[in-house]
């Protein structure tokens, strides 16, 4: 990654792509190769956690279970996300090519798209778009077929066993885990699960192969990623960017002169003060994201930002755990109270030991992530909590 200006990429949104030529480039390598591939481009999935996508589509195909699945996780329902939806509105076919090369790496014969509810605009042209892809898919005589399942638009479905209940009719909420997706996962069979972008990247590393997305990135961050910028900037919007980049060269390109913070991966991610804007990187080796980039300038109260977030948490929470359902309640209640002098400034650290309690208690991420915000709020902003 340059010290200097940012770089952005095409890879994503690049217009000269031939699902055709790319499937049938696939279907003439070995299911090993194309995982070799994978591991190779050193691709981890877009939606923050960063696991190895080779390593996901290998452990999935190696199960003795036949009957496998792969899922697009269209659930786009992080505040200040967008760029799914961009996706799948004009390059939908690298979406579906990307399931498909995971289908041949796993042997399945079904995928699905769990697409957002608030998504349902994109139905009627995404179902057309679908039909003329499966006659490509018969052209080849590939075997496999991709169904479009709407979401119920529960953020928690977002999370991947929650959108498996949900897909199989019933409510959203996170399952325990061992077992994990990949031995047990849509209908109890072997499943991949990606969102759109990873499966996008998938297949455009098998458009030009690993070393091209290889040489973008970092030794621990490779290629590029999809950011939502939204906020305080004068260019909103989305953009494709090199991963390795600090918060300070984001903010030289996006702020608007007087960014005071940047919260990066939305509300269950970090917000980053500017004391930290040139330490802080954007990437697996520093703050992860799943795409989302808000920009707060000097005229914002990230009391209110905080609150907003904790309002959001307790909303959205599926109530099945007590740590999430009842933190969330009493972290609005105490930032509030400190707030209107009810409570003394040093009970700030009791909520933020709650926080923790919470990430290591809560049953799946929205709650343990409730703690990124939180601390780095309240740790970089706290003299804005108390006046």
């Amino acid at each position: 990654m340059s010290n200097t200006k940012l770089k952005r990429v095409d890879l994503i949104f690049e217009k000269d792509c031939s699902a055709k030529e790319i499937l049938q480039k696939a279907w003439a390598m070995t299911k090993e190769q194309i995982i070799n591939e994978l591991l190779e481009s050193g691709l981890k999935g877009r939606g923050g956690a960063g696991f190895p996508t080779a390593l996901k589509w290998k452990f999935t195909g190696e199960q003795p279970e036949t009957e496998r699945y792969i899922i697009c996780n269209a659930d786009e329902g992080e505040p200040g996300t967008f760029k799914d939806r961009e996706i799948l509105f004009k390059v939908p076919e690298k979406v579906f090519g990307g399931m498909t090369v995971c289908a041949r790496v796993i042997e399945a014969k079904e995928g699905f798209i769990y697409l957002r509810g608030e998504y349902k605009f994109l139905l009627p042209e995404l179902e057309q778009k679908l039909n003329a892809f499966h006659k490509v898919l018969d052209e080849l005589k590939i075997p496999f077929r991709i169904k479009v399942i709407m979401g119920s638009g529960a953020y928690i479905c977002g999370e991947e066993s929650a959108l498996f209940e949900s897909m199989e009719g019933k409510r959203g909420e996170p399952r325990n885990k061992p077992p994990y997706p990949t031995i047990s996962g849509f209908r109890s069979k072997p499943t991949v699960i990606n969102n759109v972008e990873t499966l996008v990247y998938a297949f455009m590393i098998g458009k030009h192969g690993a070393q091209k997305f290889k040489d973008l990135g970092t030794a621990d961050s490779r290629g590029s990623k999809v950011f939502s910028v939204s906020g305080d900037t004068p260019i909103p919007g989305i953009y494709e960017l090199e991963l390795g980049m600090t918060v300070e060269q984001f903010v030289e390109e996006f702020g608007d002169g007087d960014t005071k913070a940047v919260q990066v991966g939305g509300a269950s991610g970090f917000c980053v003060p500017r004391k930290k804007f040139k330490a802080t990187i954007i990437g697996f080796e520093g703050v992860p994201t799943g795409g989302s980039m808000m920009i707060f300038n000097s005229s914002r109260s990230m009391y209110n930002v905080l609150k907003n977030y904790i309002e959001f948490f307790e909303e959205e929470s599926c109530g099945q755990c007590t740590p999430c359902r009842v933190g969330c309640q009493q972290l609005k209640l105490g930032i509030e109270a400190v707030k209107k002098g009810e409570k003394h400034a040093a009970y700030l650290d009791q909520l933020m030991k709650l926080t923790q309690t919470m990430k290591i208690t809560a049953k799946c991420g929205l709650g343990q992530s409730v703690a990124n915000s939180f601390s780095s709020i309240v740790e970089n902003f706290r003299e804005e909590m108390i006046y």
